[in-house]
């Protein structure tokens, strides 16, 4: 098949794209700039110039291709108006990949999460303002396109992973000299190591039918409190937990902290047969290279 992947030289999009390429798929990585080129080229991927907000030519590269694996994102945006800004812009972007493929029966992935029927669960993914954007690729499955949707793990780990969940509660634990977690620190994160989730995102394009739901987590939920105890370790502060109330101007910058992310991921396996064969998170962090790179 020929692929155009949005954020092909990020975190994720550079663990796709060898995985799709080594299986004999031609891809196409968007570039934004003269360094997302280079290492998209050097990937061995074909590279567009230009970035999501050139709907025009995203529907050019769509219609062009026989599947889209759409990972471009502002992570960047953290506090609660940037978020939903970048989610809003995100539903646009998704709303054009799926309009220039619609009727076609071609491919089109995307990350994040429908509703489960499960209550909480429900209410949690509402909050999200990504959810839109879900549900917004999960409707193209009624308009002639093979849709479907990877539920990405917050905790996406690996020597590549520079600016996410750990990243983030390392600075924080340097500067205020304490590693911190939330109350007991029993709310999890999800977890999966980036070369495993990029697998997944090439067996969802081979294998999965129309209307999946996918779960890229490795490790369903591991507590906060055990991963600010193992970055204390690490840094030689202590792991502490911080009053609720003192929670916004302790991790400033990253709201996230209390979020409770589970992902079950034993039908994921099973219909893809994927099975994860890199580190787990705890074994990522005793590697010792998140505590030389951030």
């Amino acid at each position: 098949m020929r692929v155009f992947v949005t954020g092909a030289g990020g975190h994720i999009g550079s663990a796709v794209l060898p995985e799709l390429i080594q299986t004999g798929h031609e891809v196409v990585g968007l570039a934004r700039s003269d360094a997302s080129a280079d290492a998209v080229k050097t990937l061995g991927a074909e590279v567009r110039r230009g970035d999501i907000a050139d709907l025009d030519g995203l529907r050019e590269a769509a219609a062009d291709a026989d599947a889209v694996i759409h990972l471009a994102f502002n992570h960047d945006a953290v506090s609660p108006q940037d978020f939903a800004a970048a989610a809003t812009a995100d539903l646009t972007v998704a709303r054009t990949l799926g309009d220039a493929l619609a009727g076609t029966g071609k491919t089109l992935i995307g990350v994040g999460l429908t509703h489960t029927g499960d209550a909480k669960r429900d209410a949690a993914i509402n909050a999200n303002p990504r959810s839109a954007v879900a549900r917004a690729i999960a409707g193209f499955t009624e308009q002639g396109v093979r849709a479907m949707l990877v539920a990405v793990p917050p905790v996406t780990h690996s020597t590549r992973d520079r600016h996410g969940f750990i990243p983030r509660l390392i600075k924080i634990a340097r500067a205020s000299g304490v590693s911190g977690y939330i109350g007991d620190g029993a709310n999890r994160w999800a977890a999966g190591h980036t070369l495993d989730v990029g697998r997944l995102f090439r067996l969802a394009l081979d294998k999965a039918p129309a209307g999946s739901q996918l779960y890229a987590a490795t490790e369903e939920g591991i507590p906060v409190r055990e991963i600010a105890e193992n970055i204390g370790r690490h840094l030689n502060v202590p792991a502490v937990s911080i009053p609720a109330e003192q929670a916004a101007d302790h991790f400033k910058g990253f709201p996230f902290i209390t979020l409770d992310i589970t992902m079950p991921n034993t039908d994921t396996r099973q219909l893809l047969d994927w099975e994860p064969v890199h580190p787990g998170l705890i074994a990522d962090l005793e590697d010792g290279h998140y505590f030389t790179t951030s």
